[in-house]
């Protein structure tokens, strides 16, 4: 039996960025992935604007909800395979700290919601995020797991990343 793995995405509020992450790798067309998503602050909504870019590309946003990670903490929930932050460091947010044995990687992006300008800008800084973390996850799900060990793993989840 093919082993599945379980993915979460990490951000702060859990409104945005995680949430599409969530969205887009469950929405692939795999069966050895299942991702979540969680944030260490949620905001306890999820953006109109994150649910209409994934409604755009054709995925289900049924279920997506803001949570907190103490969700995957507790006895019964998932144990993850990989832990994915994706909160962006360079404009000073403190990205969440997952504890644990899981493969971990920060998949930094910027917060569309953090843009002011017209409409046309905002949605295009939430087009450009949800096509970075589709990049990214494409090129994750792409990668021959079963052959390759815990340190390359790492090495390669770290140089999609910086892609």
């Amino acid at each position: 039996m093919e082993k599945r793995y379980n993915v979460l995405f990490l951000c702060t509020g859990n409104s945005v960025r995680s949430i599409m992450a969530e969205a887009i790798l469950n929405g692939k067309e795999n069966r050895f992935f299942r991702a979540y998503s969680a944030g260490s602050h949620p905001s306890g909504r999820v953006r109109a604007e994150a649910l209409a870019r994934i409604e755009d590309a054709g995925m289900s946003a049924e279920g997506l909800r803001s949570k907190s990670w103490d969700e995957f903490a507790r006895p019964g929930a998932p144990q993850m395979d990989f832990v994915f932050t994706v909160c962006d460091n360079a404009a000073g947010e403190v990205c969440p700290v997952w504890p644990g044995q899981p493969i971990t990687a920060h998949w930094g992006v910027p917060d569309p919601a953090a843009v002011n300008g017209s409409p046309e800008e905002i949605e295009r800084a939430f087009r450009d995020v949800f096509l970075t973390l589709n990049r990214r996850i494409s090129l994750f799900v792409s990668l021959p797991l079963a052959t390759l060990g815990q340190l390359a793993i790492k090495k390669e989840i770290d140089r999609i990343g910086r892609q």
